[in-house]
């Protein structure tokens, strides 16, 4: 089969297109996937880098979800069949014509999602709904802060929070990106590049601060953020797409009384599979009533897959983009 690969830990400039790599074979409670279309991630920039959670051996094909077709199937799979549509998430291996994923990752897709929107919807939206609702236990009338907004994880907050019933404003770097925010339904926006964050939390909140901060940017923009969230308010730790950790004083959550909630998606959909399906099944189910429109910016064929991931480093994507064979 052809996929692409890592050849070494340089970032995306060492990914390459191989013709000649063998075709994988479903275990048990596995099934083997016809990849229509790949979504890519900020974790698929860091394994090119050798900076995620986990280093696969070289060279390794990057890519955490695809939608597709299932081929073939493990045994003791029994909630799927060979020809089903369907959406499914894995530790890396989606830039590939075949996938080997597990049963309990994988999801049928309903008719009226398309396999580019399906492979742009599970890593992002399920890993957000963790958040949203699972940690943060967000509920209808409070108020959400989102950084990053116009990016994947963003946007599926914006969306969600949206859905869920709170008050989002969406925070992001330019004019455009937050146009885009409004349209998936921000009631406020920040332009942080210009705006002084903590201020303008404070004068849209009328001084009450933020219930609930999602923040997949980190570094810079952390602190002021947590200095602007309400008494008891929930600040969930998505991610560093900034590139830096940042070093948060531990007083703030003294004098505000308020949490800072760490979100590993990944563990908890290893942990707790079935949970984990369950809100992927709804999150798509919302996607075919319409209630969720994931934003796929771009689709580029696997020959690209440097170009977009040079791409989502340097932060010039609105949403998602997806990859195709």
């Amino acid at each position: 089969m052809r996929a692409v690969r890592c050849h070494e830990l340089t970032g995306p400039s060492a990914l390459r297109v191989d013709d000649d790599v063998p075709d994988p074979s479903p275990g048990p409670g596995q099934i083997l996937l016809e990849v229509q279309a790949a979504g890519v991630n900020f974790p698929d920039v860091l394994l090119t880098r050798g900076k995620y959670q986990f280093k696969p051996t070289l060279p390794f094909s990057p890519g955490g979800e695809a939608a597709g077709v299932v081929r073939a199937l493990g045994p003791g799979v029994t909630t799927l069949a060979v020809g089903d549509r369907v959406a499914t998430t894995v530790l890396h291996g989606a830039f590939a014509e075949l996938l080997v994923a597990p049963e309990l990752a994988t999801v049928k897709l309903p008719a009226a999602v398309s396999a580019h929107v399906g492979a742009a919807t599970l890593l992002t939206y399920a890993t957000t709904y963790h958040a949203l609702v699972d940690r943060a236990q967000l509920t209808a009338g409070e108020s959400l802060l989102v950084l990053g907004a116009a990016g994947g994880v963003g946007l599926a907050a914006v969306e969600l929070g949206k859905l869920l019933g709170a008050r989002v404003i969406a925070a992001a770097s330019s004019e455009d990106k937050l146009a885009l925010c409004r349209q998936h339904g921000a009631d406020d926006t920040i332009d942080y590049s210009r705006e002084d964050l903590k201020e303008r939390v404070k004068e849209l909140t009328r001084g009450n601060g933020v219930d609930v901060i999602y923040d997949p940017v980190g570094g810079a923009y952390a602190e002021p953020a947590l200095r602007s969230i309400a008494w008891q308010g929930r600040y969930l730790v998505v991610g560093f797409a900034a590139g830096e950790i940042p070093r948060i004083p531990l007083n703030l959550t003294l004098l505000k009384g308020c949490q800072i909630v760490g979100v590993f998606w990944g563990q908890f959909a290893m942990r707790q599979p079935a949970q984990n399906r369950a809100n992927g099944e709804r999150l798509l189910g919302w996607v075919a009533e319409g209630k969720l429109a994931p934003h796929v910016d771009d689709v580029l064929p696997f020959a690209r897959a440097g170009e977009a991931l040079e791409r989502l480093e340097g932060r010039t994507v609105k949403g998602k983009l997806v990859l195709t064979p």
